[in-house]
C-alpha cells in the first residue's frame, strides 16, 4: 500500500469535497472551486472532517496513480482554502517587469518587450519593476506560469542577470582570465 495514499486528507472550515456520477472531483472552499477527474479505478470516502483516496486493485497502474491522486486532492484542498504564491525575482540593469492589462510586460534585454498573457484564473502583482508576485488557487497553473516567465530569460551563472526564483541560489563562474 502507498505511503502517500493511505494518509488522510484533513479538511479545514468551510471545505466542501463532492464526488460526482462521473466520478469529477469537485472542492470548494472561501477562496474558489476547483474540479478534477478521477483516475479510473481511484475513488474517495469522506469520513467526519477529513478525506482518503483509496484503490481498488493492487494492479500496478493503480497503486502507482494512488499517491499521486492523494497529493492532488490534497493540493486542491490547500489551494481552496489558502491558496498558493510563487515569487520572481528580476535582476540585471535595465531589466523591469509591469502588468498591463492581462498580459505580463517584462523587458529583459531584447530588442522588443516580451508580453506574456495572464490567466483569468491567476492575480499577478509587480512590486518595485523587479517583484514579481503570482498567486492562484491551483498549484499546476501558478507553478507553470512562474516556470514559463522564468524560462524567457533564466538566471546566468556570469553575471547573475536574469528571471530568478524568489530565494534561488545561482551559482557564479570565474569567466574569462587572461594570463
Amino acid at each position: 500500500m502507498s505511503r502517500i495514499g493511505k494518509k488522510e486528507i484533513g479538511l479545514p472550515e468551510k471545505v466542501e469535497v463532492k464526488v460526482g456520477g462521473d466520478s469529477r472531483l469537485t472542492v470548494e472552499g472561501p477562496k474558489g472551486k476547483l474540479e478534477w477527474a478521477l483516475p479510473e479505478g481511484i475513488g474517495v470516502e469522506q469520513e467526519d472532517g477529513s478525506v482518503r483516496v483509496t484503490r481498488a486493485s493492487e494492479d500496478r497502474k493503480l497503486r502507482a496513480m494512488h499517491g499521486t491522486a492523494r497529493s492532488l486532492v490534497a493540493n486542491m484542498v490547500e489551494g481552496v482554502s489558502n491558496g498558493f504564491v510563487k515569487e520572481l525575482e528580476v535582476q540585471g540593469v535595465g531589466f523591469r517587469a509591469a502588468v498591463k492589462g492581462s498580459a505580463l510586460d517584462l523587458s529583459l534585454g531584447f530588442s522588443h518587450p516580451v508580453l506574456h498573457p495572464i490567466p483569468s484564473e491567476l492575480k499577478v502583482t509587480v512590486e518595485e519593476n523587479t517583484k514579481i508576485k503570482v498567486e492562484g488557487i491551483d498549484k499546476q497553473l501558478v507553478g507553470q506560469f512562474a516556470a514559463d516567465v522564468r524560462s524567457y530569460y533564466p538566471p546566468e551563472p556570469y553575471k547573475g542577470k536574469g528571471v530568478r526564483y524568489k530565494g534561488e541560489y545561482v551559482r557564479r563562474k570565474q569567466g574569462k582570465s587572461v594570463k
